[in-house]
Order: C-alpha cells, then sequence, then structure tokens
C-alpha cells in the first residue's frame, strides 16, 4: 500500500484498518509513505512519496519497482494522488496490477486527465467521486466500484453513559480544504455562541493551531491531534464532521452534523442518509464549496436534545461500513484483477465418455477414446501439471502461485469412467470429480435421439473410485434441462439426487454440475436451497473461479481435442482469447 502524507489523514486510518484484516487473513502487507502515524501490523517503510518534482517523480518509481521485485509484491493498493501517480508507472515497470483508492475529489488539472494513474481497478469511496471519475476522467465504467470507508465493527464500543456537559466536538484537520471549512465554520459559531449556553465547543485534529485559528481559542478549546478518537466521540452530545470521523460517530451511536469540502447536510437523518453516503458526508459533490452553516446550527438546536443517532441510520451505516465484510470483497477484487491482469486462470476441463473404438462413438461427439485420453494424461505429467480439488483451487488463487494446475471433471458417470478412465487416472497418479446422474441406470435421456443405450457405473465401482480419491457430485435425478422444468420439479431434481448420493457414498454432495451446462438465476437459486456449496456450468460462465459458486466455468473436451488442442486449453488463458473485449464476462461481479 503506498501514501503519500506528511501528516495523519483519513486515507491513512483506513490504509491501515484495512491492511490488518488482510494481515489476519494470511496476507502479507507493506506500506510506504512519508510517515505513518496509526500502528499497524503491516511492515512501514519511509519513502518521499509525496514530492512531486521530476527528479524525486523518477527517484520514487525505481525505488518502487525495485520493492515490488525483491519483495515478490503480487498487486499494489494506492491511496492518494501523488502516490497513484508513482505506484501507476512502477507497476507497469514491474509488471503487476495497480488498484487505486479514491478518497477526495480530483482536481480536473489537463495534465490529470492525460495521465490520472487510476491502476487496472479503481475503488471511490463514494457514488459522487464514481460519478466525477467516469463523467471527467473518462474511468471504465467497468472498472470501478464504490468500496466505503470501513471499521472492524467488534471493536467499535459505544459508551452507555451521559455526558455531564453538553459538548459539541469539531473533529478534522486544520490544513488544506478541510482547514478551509474549519475557518469559516468556527468564524460563523462564534457569532452564534450566545444561543447555545452551558454547550462546550471544542476542536479535534491538527498537530499544531495555525495562526489564523489563533484568534479561537479564547472561545473554543483545542485538543489539537488525539490518538484515540473514539474517546472524544463518546464524551461528545454531537459531532461535526466527514468522511471516516462522520462513520464512527454513527456506528458509536452519536448524533452527526455533516459539513465536508463539498457541501453541508446538517443533522443525517433517514431522510437524508442516501445523500450522506453518496457525497461522504458532505466531501464530494457536483458543485463544490456549497456551504450553508445555518443547517449547522439548526442541527446543533436539535441534536443537543438527543442522546442517540437515528437507528435506520446506524443499522444502513453498520451494513456499508463493515470491515469485515469490505475486505473480503477487496479480496475478491484482488483475484479478479489479477485474473484480467495475467489473463490466466486455473482451468477445469470435461470430459463425458471414454470409448475404446469409433464404433461406439454415438451422434452427440461427447467422447473421447481411451487411447486419446491417455495422451492427454500422459502430456499434463510430462509438463508438470498437478491435478487439484476446487476448494485447493480457491486457496491457491488467493496468492500468486506458481506451478500448473487443472481440474478434471466428468459429466454423466458412464460405466465407461470406471472400466476405462479410472485405470488411466490411476496410471498417471491424478484425480477428478465426476458428476452423476443418481436417478438412472442406464442414459434414458439420450433415448429420444437414437443414441446407444449405456450402463451407468453402480454403487461397488463409485465406491472404489471413492476410496481412491475421485470426487463425487450431483447430475440430477434424470438429466433433465432445468431451466426448462417448473421450480417444483428442478428443486426435487436437485434435492432426491443430493439424498440419493449421500446415502449411497456416505459422506456430504457439495457439488452440481448442470445437464446440458444451462442454468438461470432462478435455478442458481434451487441450488443454494437445497444445500449445494460449488456448482459447475461450461463456457457460460465469468471468467474467475471465484467469481460466482454457482456457475463456475468449464472446459469442454471433446473428439476433435488433440494433446496440442488440450496443451492449448490448459494454458490458463485459452477462455481469456475466447472472449470479446467488451464481453460482460469482463467485468468483475458482485
Amino acid at each position: 500500500m503506498t501514501l503519500s502524507q506528511l501528516e495523519v489523514t483519513g486515507a491513512e486510518v483506513f490504509a491501515v484498518s484495512i491492511a490488518d484484516e488482510l494481515i489476519s487473513r494470511g496476507h502479507k502487507v507493506f506500506i510506504i509513505s512519508d510517515t505513518l502515524t496509526k500502528k499497524t501490523q503491516a511492515k512501514y517503510i519511509s519513502a518521499p512519496l509525496s514530492k512531486r518534482t521530476l527528479f524525486f517523480r523518477i527517484k520514487n518509481v525505481l525505488f518502487l519497482r525495485k520493492f515490488i521485485r525483491e519483495n515478490n509484491i503480487h498487486i499494489v493498493n494506492a491511496h492518494s494522488r501523488a502516490s497513484a501517480w508513482v505506484s501507476s508507472l512502477a507497476c507497469k515497470l514491474a509488471k503487476i496490477p495497480l488498484i487505486v483508492f479514491i478518497h477526495g475529489r480530483q482536481a480536473t488539472f489537463f495534465s490529470r486527465k492525460i495521465f490520472h494513474g487510476y491502476g487496472n481497478y479503481t475503488l471511490p469511496i463514494c457514488e459522487k467521486l464514481k460519478e466525477q471519475l467516469i463523467d471527467v476522467f473518462k474511468v471504465d465504467s467497468n472498472k470501478i466500484e464504490v468500496f466505503r470507508n470501513c471499521f472492524d465493527l467488534d471493536i467499535i464500543k459505544p459508551s452507555k453513559g451521559s455526558t455531564k456537559q453538553k459538548t459539541v466536538s469539531l473533529i478534522t484537520r486544520l490544513s488544506g480544504p478541510k482547514g478551509d471549512l474549519a475557518y469559516k465554520l468556527l468564524e460563523y459559531i462564534s457569532t452564534r455562541l450566545n444561543e447555545f449556553k452551558d454547550v462546550k465547543f471544542q476542536v479535534v485534529g491538527g498537530q499544531v493551531i495555525p495562526e489564523r485559528f489563533q484568534k479561537f481559542t479564547a472561545v473554543f478549546e483545542f485538543r489539537g491531534f488525539v490518538e484515540n478518537l473514539e474517546n472524544v466521540i463518546n464524551e461528545s452530545s454531537v459531532v461535526i464532521g466527514s468522511g471516516r470521523i462522520a462513520i464512527e460517530t454513527i456506528l458509536l451511536n452519536k448524533p452527526l452534523i455533516a459539513v465536508g469540502e463539498a457541501c453541508t447536510i446538517g443533522l443525517v437523518n433517514k431522510d437524508n442518509l442516501e445523500f450522506v453516503l453518496e457525497t461522504n458526508f458532505g466531501d464530494m459533490d457536483v458543485v463544490e464549496k456549497v456551504f450553508d452553516f445555518e443547517k449547522i446550527v439548526n442541527g446543533l438546536k436539535t441534536s443537543l436534545d438527543q442522546k442517540e443517532c437515528d437507528k435506520k441510520v446506524l443499522d444502513k451505516v453498520r451494513e456499508e461500513c463493515n470491515l469485515k465484510k469490505n475486505v473480503e470483497r477487496l479480496e475478491f477484487i484482488f483475484q479478479s484483477v489479477a485474473v484480467r491482469y495475467f489473463r490466466r486462470e486455473i482451468p477445469i476441463i470435461y470430459y463425458h465418455r471414454i470409448i475404446e473404438s469409433l464404433d461406439e462413438a454415438g451422434k452427440h461427439g461427447i467422447y473421447v477414446t481411451a487411447k486419446q485420453f491417455d495422451k492427454h494424461l500422459n502430456y499434463l505429467k510430462r509438463n508438470n501439471f498437478r491435478t487439484i480439488t476446487f476448494e485447493e483451487a480457491l486457496e491457491l488463487k488467493k496468492n500468486r502461485y506458481e506451478g500448473k494446475y487443472v481440474i478434471i471433471s466428468f459429466d454423466d458417470g458412464y460405466e465407461d469412467n470406471y472400466r476405462l478412465a479410472f485405470p488411466i487416472l490411476k496410471k498417471y497418479g491424478f484425480k477428478a470429480i465426476i458428476f452423476l446422474v443418481a436417478g438412472l441406470e442406464y442414459n434414458s435421456w439420450d433415448s429420444k435421439s437414437n443414441e446407444p443405450k449405456l450402463q451407468m457405473m453402480n454403487k461397488e465401482q463409485i465406491l472404489e473410485m471413492q476410496n481412491y480419491g475421485i470426487e463425487f457430485g450431483s447430475h440430477t435425478l434424470s438429466h433433465a434441462d432445468l431451466t426448462k422444468i417448473s421450480y417444483e420439479e428442478a428443486k426435487k431434481e436437485l434435492a432426491e439426487s443430493k439424498r440419493i448420493l449421500e446415502e449411497k457414498l456416505g459422506k456430504e454432495i457439495k457439488s452440481f454440475a448442470y445437464p446440458y451446462g444451462n442454468c438461470n438465476e432462478e435455478v442458481k437459486k434451487i441450488a443454494r436451497e437445497t444445500g449445494y456449496k460449488l456448482v459447475y456450468a461450461t463456457d457460460n460462465a465469468p471468467l474467475g473461479l471465484h467469481e460466482d459458486l454457482f456457475q463456475i466455468r468449464r472446459i469442454g473436451i471433446f473428439p476433435n481435442t488433440t494433446v496440442n488442442g488440450l496443451s492449448r486449453k490448459v494454458k490458463g488463458n485459452y477462455i481469456f482469447k475466447r472472449e470479446k473485449k467488451d464481453s460482460q464476462y469482463l467485468r468483475i461481479p458482485h
């Protein structure tokens, strides 16, 4: 993570919170910044990223590129404008992806529009920022999403007691645009103090008190930088603030008066909450610096008699600003960005029948010969591929994995999978997953198309394969196209096949594959309801294996798949060659 700052900022607190949560999930995190005030488990490296002369820009780019390579960094997160600029060039040179968090309105300099450095994916903290980035800087709408400031809800401790004296806390920086706003606000409130008898006003923030603020020290208490803002908020009757301060105030169940760098909102309630979140509590709007300090005064008069914030406001902010939930989404984004950047994903291939001679082929072309299958596995073995389970693939994807991996699957559960495929799998020490049609002894679904009648595997064969390490999943009761039958029929196909297989195999069936690869949202909903955890489609699925566990992409292997054809399909980039640049599957799904 990179930052460019000379004093503590909301971006720093945000970055440290995310870094520590990522570390708790097993990631290794570094933070590179001019200064770092907040304590963190991440390793901190000091670098003058805020210095913007050409000399320092080049020096910082080269330093960061070297650091990335020496520490095997997989992805960079930038949290400020100067650090994003440096990180963008360094990541291009190091050939790794960059994710840029946007914490405030972007200056619309011409040079900024030409080279803005928003990385491979951009995460603005509110909707109004997202609008600016798309409308003004032409950021691709498929490569941007709102990622709110977030807190660890487990450690937020609202005070149950009441303050002895009514106290209004303005918590803000005293430099930059926030300093200008604080000055104007204090100037306005100082003329209205007679309306707030017996109320204490205090200003919290700023390493030093700038000279122009000295005239306010007679009527406002300036406490400077405070390490533990939670105590300050809990001791306050009302807080005036924006950004992270505003969120923490609500999470501590205190009334909030929101005013930010862009606009005045006033007392936050359920009626203005949507706009509050869109603007990050007033820090961002289409038109900047539209201030109405009378809203502040009116909000104070109302809120000083309240002890808590609006419950609907608290519930919504808890939902939107949950650190654990948001960082889980960030891990998802990391994987999706990496998949698209490196154009690589662990391949899942699927077979159906294994035959001895072409006399057994039938009309559908869903077979390979035993000789062909042996050549396929021989190629995988010679080229150091490892066969893994899907759960193992998900764990690997959380890192920038090395090595070659493939998941082998079979649909239907034909008897030839046991008789012909199983010996070849054992020969090369490979494992696979087979999706079984649970309610049939032969392929009756093919009878209408005059396919040969073929036996399915029996219980003894399945158990023998399971004992070796072959995994099994469901493929419905009767190989029905679930998109063409009623809800009740589809639910029976999934639930009953699961029950039958669990009784037969003596273990939970977590996986399922859609017959014909056909699914829709209703069918996916049924799969969830009936207890499946992993559900496989064919090529009609997102690019990343992690991106929809109820529509996992697989690559078909057919009679015309030669060894060369197989080598292309298991390289990891095969699915990207098939997708058009503007394909919906290139978007990161939610």
